[in-house]
């Protein structure tokens, strides 16, 4: 795997916070996040849209970033992008 680094929480104190890389390999984002509380899962465990299967999966997970991280999400996302179309 082929991670690039995009972005540190720009708050941050610690070596551990929410983190952005893209997988330049497979065009994807990958985050790292803080953990939910148990009511936010269950709030998404029971989210209901088209397409969209009712639960979280055992394979997949919720985790939270902070709203001052979007510029790191739109950098990780153009990345991801411009991978694509080469």
């Amino acid at each position: 795997m082929a991670l690039r680094f995009i972005g540190i929480d720009p708050n941050t104190e610690t070596e551990e916070s929410p983190t952005v890389w893209v997988d330049e390999a497979k065009n994807e984002l990958v985050i790292q996040g803080w953990k939910p509380n148990r009511e936010l899962e269950a709030q998404c465990a029971v989210f209901e849209a088209p397409g969209h299967a009712v639960g979280i999966p055992d394979h997949e997970a919720v985790v939270r970033v902070p709203a001052r991280m979007v510029p790191i999400l739109r950098e990780a996302c153009d990345v991801a992008e411009r991978a694509e179309l080469h």
